[in-house]
């Protein structure tokens, strides 16, 4: 694939090249020439979008697709497809398809539908059988077929002993734990944040303490047994300090918080409106300005979409009965944008590939291009038309945001919006 980017404004702290506009010349997929101006002798497609700007390609370490057992939801080709045309040329996939990802063989599946992709599917394997709790899962099998983490995703670990061994078992090989943070005999059965919200509302909730309690819990196990370990979808202020706490300790710990955790307050659910019903639930303004602070200071290590296609029998019904889960490939850019600049918005997108094992590659001559296309100054409404995925439960939807994404130059290929 041969490829002249004329006049892109670069956003890469790792580039010589960062805040100067350059074109960059690829050639069989590499970056063979960055510079003020480039000739084309050869005539290859030229890319002159408007207040172009590039960065490293994005970064999501948690998204759902469905296939196998769920393609009403999301195939895999679609899903990588929407991945693309959203900015992100490495996405971590989680195991809650089914039959769930928790074997050699499954994870060699996923691998196999990925193949030659513009965007790099990181498979994350189940860390027990099933997901069920039960038993640990073939961890070190399905790191040798190339997993990159182990997650029952929103299925919190119960036994703090089975955590235990987890960690001590994959630490033998550098594995990543990751643990999501909820107390189920807290929790019970919450549909949203514990709050004046809900009691008006009359919807049972979830309190902050159910997160906190596990996240707690958590930490003291990774205290005692060493290992990695990640927190995905962290959403109250505590869990932040806490987790701001171990790392002062030097723990080897990690975490992530859903976009949508840092924009909707629980205030939204008046109307009960499904697409508001996520894992951790929406919650409180106070919560909201602890995650952002915690994400400029790097207490939080990632922003994540959480992007999790539900099909709209399972979404568009009574709120207690209604699947958790949004959408958020398509509108992660400008929800970004909406909340901090430019720059940050790019850190944050581009920050934990290292963690995940995704490619890292900075804007250099010599390097594969692993580039991101975007104009970061559009505003718009998010509407169904901005939709790529099969599944429309969109949590952004009609939200005023910021910044257009073009696409992506990744694998020798290219994916961009017409």
């Amino acid at each position: 694939m041969n490829i002249l980017i004329k006049s892109a404004t670069i956003i890469d702290s790792k580039s010589e090249f960062h805040n100067t506009t350059q074109d960059v010349l690829i050639e069989n997929g590499k970056i063979t020439k960055i510079s003020n101006s480039i000739e084309n002798p050869k005539n290859y497609k030229e890319i002159n979008f408007e207040n172009l700007h590039i960065s490293q390609g994005w970064f999501d370490s948690s998204v759902s697709f469905g296939e196998p057992g769920y393609e009403e939801r999301e195939t895999i080709q679609n899903g990588l497809k929407t991945a693309g045309l959203s900015g992100f040329t490495s996405v971590a996939v989680n195991a809650n398809s089914n039959p769930v990802i928790d074997s050699n063989a499954n994870i060699t599946f996923l691998n196999s539908k990925a193949n030659n992709h513009a965007v790099s599917l990181l498979p994350i394997g189940a860390l027990t059988v099933g997901s069920l709790g039960t038993d640990i899962a073939e961890l070190y099998d399905m790191r040798s077929a190339g997993a990159v983490a182990f997650y029952d995703y929103k299925k919190s670990i119960s036994n703090p002993n089975l955590m235990k061994i987890a960690l001590q078992y994959a630490s033998n090989f550098d594995g990543l734990v990751c643990s999501f943070p909820q107390e189920n005999k807290i929790s019970g059965h919450g549909v949203m944040n514990e709050n004046i919200t809900s009691t008006r509302l009359g919807l049972k909730g979830i309190p902050a303490l159910a997160e906190e309690l596990q996240v707690a819990r958590d930490l003291f196990l990774l205290e005692y047994t060493g290992g990695k370990l990640h927190i995905p979808t962290i959403s109250t202020a505590k869990s932040v300090e806490l987790i701001k706490e171990a790392k002062n300790k030097k723990l080897d710990v990690t975490c992530s918080v859903a976009i949508h955790n840092l924009y909707f307050s629980d205030v939204v659910l008046t109307d009960f409106d499904t697409n508001y019903k996520v894992l951790p639930p929406l919650r409180t303004q106070p919560d909201i300005d602890a995650l952002i602070a915690g994400v400029k200071d790097g207490t939080i290590d990632m922003v994540t979409t959480d992007h999790t296609p539900i099909d709209i029998e399972e979404k568009k019904i009574e709120f207690d009965h209604a699947n958790y889960g949004t959408i958020g490939l398509e509108s992660a850019f400008g929800a970004l944008q909406s909340l901090f600049t430019t720059k940050k918005t790019i850190e944050v997108l581009t920050k934990g590939k290292a963690r995940f094992g995704a490619e890292i590659q900075p804007i250099a001559v010599g390097n594969m291009a692993n580039i991101t296309l975007f104009n970061p100054d559009t505003k718009y409404t998010f509407s169904k038309q901005n939709i790529t995925s099969k599944s429309k439960n969109a949590i952004f939807e009609n939200e005023t945001l910021k910044g257009h994404v073009f696409g992506i130059i990744s694998n020798n290929q290219k994916v961009l919006k017409s």
